[in-house]
């Protein structure tokens, strides 16, 4: 089959046929090894059976985006939380989709998972503070302090007012940044042209009437603390710790779709991570005539 780019009503066939075309067997036979290939065919299947709207993305981008999660070592199953293939839909002005891609997204078990294989830390983690857990700063050094209640039923039913990541190095280098409930709101209404702060409430109550609810796909709106989580070790790791190559080159593709010539675009800084094993919905962005050629991101505010 000819996978080049066609408009997405022209019916593909489907993926799991795709994958066990000979040429696309033989490419990936030769990307990682014929004892590689079976065990990433089989793991890949299993995560577009797990979230069909993957089924209308193009073929090639889920291809590429599972051998860039392959070659960082890391599982596509959303049960695990490493990374997620996420389809994004894209609309000329006439508001026809010309095309859906499939956008590799980090998770925050990913990064947790790459930082632990450098060797360098002792420890790194990310959690939610809960109402009454944060005592403001040390007067002296500045730094924020915490008293994290030790019963787990307690912490679950009271609300979360903030986020905190940590890192311990084995030389005994310490770092931890703490942001507000309100911080990673304003982040998110920054960075994410799918997200609308002042409309979270409404989301979350409820209110928003039934045929509306696919302009609230983004998963700043379906999961804000898994999004929060991710965004929070990510600002952690790029601006105090340790990363090794194969982690530099994880940060840098964070958020990317390949484009036909192997190259890759860039999505907003505030990626879209779900963290459940859920059917995702497409969120769309209208381009340009000249954009209809090549393969970039849904939206960006910057």
């Amino acid at each position: 089959m000819n996978n080049s780019l066609q408009p997405v009503q022209q019916k593909q066939v489907k993926f799991t046929s795709f994958m066990s075309q000979e040429g696309t067997k033989k490419l990936i036979n030769n990307a990682l090894g014929s004892m590689n290939a079976q065990r990433f065919i089989s793991s890949i299947i299993s995560a577009v059976t797990t979230n069909p709207a993957l089924e209308e993305c193009t073929h090639k981008s889920i291809l590429a985006g599972a051998l860039l999660g392959e070659s960082l070592k890391l599982s596509p199953s959303p049960q695990l939380g490493q990374y997620y293939l996420v389809p994004f839909k894209k609309k000329d002005k006439k508001g026809t989709v010309i095309e859906v891609n499939a956008q590799f997204i980090l998770g925050a078990k990913g990064y947790k998972q790459l930082a632990m294989r450098t060797g360098q830390y002792l420890d790194i983690d990310v959690i939610s503070v809960k109402e009454g857990e944060y005592k403001g700063r040390d007067p002296f050094s500045g730094k924020q302090r915490f008293s994290f209640f030790e019963d787990d039923d307690k912490r679950d039913q009271l609300p979360t007012i903030g986020y905190m990541a940590y890192f311990e190095l084995l030389n005994g280098f310490r770092k931890q940044v703490y942001w507000t409930k309100q911080k990673m709101m304003s982040h998110a209404d920054k960075y994410s042209a799918a997200f609308d702060a002042s409309k979270y409430e409404d989301f979350i109550a409820g209110r928003i009437p039934q045929n509306e609810l696919w302009k609230y796909s983004s998963y700043w709106y379906t999961d804000f603390e898994g999004m929060a989580h991710k965004t929070l070790i990510r600002h952690l790791i790029s601006q105090w710790g340790i990363m090794s190559i194969e982690m530099q080159t994880a940060y840098e593709k964070d958020n990317a779709v390949l484009k036909e010539n192997g190259e890759i675009d860039y999505a907003e800084p505030s990626e879209e991570t779900p963290t459940v094993p859920t059917p995702v919905p497409a969120i769309e962005e209208n381009i340009t005539e000249e954009e209809k050629n090549n393969f970039d991101f849904f939206d960006s505010k910057e």
